[in-house]
């Protein structure tokens, strides 16, 4: 057939082509077999689209409204983020040496969210679902965005604490004027003032989107004063009270929290999920043998028979943050450097997780050395510095924060991984007085246990750099996670709250200069393992060995 018998055969068959699908010949009738029983499939077939069928034989269920935008906007020669995030999606299981049965799906993108990627896989062995991965808004920040990023953050907690029975009733600050002292009130608001009186009570001042009102916690009043002395700036919270002049007298602080109710999740399915970060590969600090070791450890090379047993079974592998040392990071930096071009960082890295068998699928999100922005959150790696690890098959760059879905089946539902790199860490340790006096960043439970408590990685405005984000806050945890993972600090934690298990992982370099500065003492080359099937989670410690214990 010519150019033309080609146009006419599909359109006779109601599929349109684009141009570029005519470049090479093509065997129609085969095409036609191929797509005619999809049940979802692009507006308009292009060269890319039809690669991907030659492929695979099939295309994943995706948004092919959205995905024909993204097309049409690289056309038109705008970005190429969202174009390339659904070829990825769509050319996911190419190369993966296990094949498996993938169900790849892309959700609508709404104009108040951000997009959510899903990747799913039915079958139960090394199932991954990408939640929510955060994906830019490529626009001038105005002073606006600032506004519906509050606004966004606010709405979303006030759902959450609008679950708890005290606050049913619940009325804007405004309707307070129609009321008499005395009466009784429920509030939500965000912090925006907090300090200790002469008395030593504790006044705070909060606001809804209707106004503002003071808030006196009364040290007389026992637990509820012990959780307003833990009240951070810009962290939204409910509150009951009596109405004074201008003032609530609080009697009761609900936090948006945890519900007592979340399940400890648990497979039928035997498996396992192993949890590193903070690489830091391209110092002089990085702990090259100990990597190895690790990496031997997950081939079957090391370890005991029951340790080889349990290897056997791993089917996760995260990574939290700060994959390479990166380049220009902190004053004197390039003093410790070894590789001091991020980009070929990026490809030491790769050939080293390039030796991780092909079942474990490799789940990793950014830090603050890494290839992106600083300022959170921080969209997945660049992939123009990190090209060599968007090339391993079993690889998923993911945002940080995200959440991700592991080990799901037709009968379990899977378990939600919260990651986050943990860069608001230092902060609270400075700032939240309970945690000062226990040990600040040596108590990195507490901290986690405190933003778990707060439903947000990062309530105070200057707790770190960020973006706002007119569609809404992407920092605050409106999903309740199983697994909450985090890293940064460089010491690995686990501990519990709520069933929710929670994960700081080690490093794999010893203490540089900044960390000296920073005062924070690495516990280095320790990754927890945890089993899927009972929860239990043990810490592998390969700093000069191969040695275990039990948490």
């Amino acid at each position: 057939m010519d150019k033309l018998q080609t146009i006419n055969y599909f359109i006779d068959r109601n599929i349109l082509v684009s141009p570029d699908f005519l470049e090479k010949e093509i065997d129609v009738d085969d095409f036609f077999d191929k797509v005619v029983d999809l049940d979802s499939k692009p507006l308009v077939f292009n060269q890319d689209i039809l690669n991907a069928i030659n492929v695979n034989n099939k295309l994943p269920s995706i948004n092919w409204i959205e995905f024909e935008k993204a097309k049409v906007n690289v056309e038109l020669g705008g970005e190429d983020i969202v174009y390339d995030t659904f070829m990825g999606i769509i050319n996911y299981n190419v190369n993966l040496e296990v094949k498996q049965k993938v169900d790849i799906t892309v959700k609508e993108i709404k104009k108040d969210v951000p997009i959510d990627i899903q990747v799913s896989n039915d079958e139960c062995e090394g199932s991954v679902v990408v939640l929510q991965n955060y994906q830019e808004e490529i626009k001038k920040k105005e002073v606006r965005d600032f506004v519906e990023h509050f606004k966004g953050r606010y709405n979303s907690i006030k759902k959450i604490l609008l679950s708890r029975s005290e606050l049913q009733d619940s009325v804007s600050i405004s309707r307070l004027s129609s009321r008499k002292e005395g009466d009784k009130c429920a509030l939500i608001g965000i912090i925006v003032d907090i300090r200790k009186t002469k008395n030593g009570n504790i006044l705070a001042r909060i606001e809804d989107l209707t106004g503002r009102v003071n808030i006196l916690f009364s040290k007389n009043k026992g637990e509820v004063f012990s959780i307003a002395d833990t009240l951070v700036l810009d962290e939204v919270i409910g509150l009951t009270g009596n109405l004074g002049n201008k003032i609530v007298f609080a009697n009761s602080l609900i936090l948006p929290d945890i519900p007592i109710s979340h399940e400890l999740k648990k497979s039928s399915e035997e498996g396992y999920a192993a949890f590193i970060g903070d690489i830091h590969l391209g110092t002089n600090l990085f702990q090259a043998d100990d990597f190895m070791k690790f990496i031997k450890w997950l081939r079957g090379e090391h370890g005991t028979d029951k340790q080889k047993e349990i290897v056997s079974k791993i089917r996760y592998l995260f990574i939290v943050g700060d994959l390479v040392e990166g380049v220009g990071i902190y004053p004197g930096q390039e003093n410790e450097l070894t590789i001091k071009d991020i980009k070929l960082q990026y490809d030491e890295l790769a050939r080293y997780l390039k030796m991780i068998p092909s079942r474990i699928k490799i789940i990793a999100c950014g830090g603050n050395h890494d290839a992106m922005r600083i300022a959170e959150p921080q969209p997945v790696f660049d992939k123009k510095y990190a090209s060599s690890l968007y090339e391993l098959p079993n690889f998923l760059a993911v945002s940080n924060p995200t959440i991700v879905n592991i080990h799901s089946s037709e009968s379990f539902p899977g378990f939600d991984v919260l990651l986050y790199h943990g860069f608001s860490f230092p902060y609270y340790a400075d700032n939240v007085q309970e945690i000062r006096s226990a040990g600040g960043l040596d108590r990195i439970d507490m901290i986690m246990k405190f933003l778990l408590q707060r439903r947000h990685l990062c309530p105070t405005h200057t707790a770190n750099l960020y973006v706002p984000d007119s569609r809404g806050d992407p920092m605050v945890i409106e999903k309740v996670p199983d697994f909450f993972v985090t890293g940064h600090i460089h010491k690995v934690t686990v501990s519990n709250y709520r069933n929710i298990t929670m994960i700081n992982s080690s490093c794999w370099d010893t203490q540089s200069s900044e960390q000296e500065r920073r005062g924070i003492v690495p516990d280095t080359a320790k990754v927890p393992i945890v089993n899927l099937k009972t929860r239990q989670v043990k810490i592998m410690n390969f700093f000069g060995g191969v040695n275990e214990r039990n948490e």
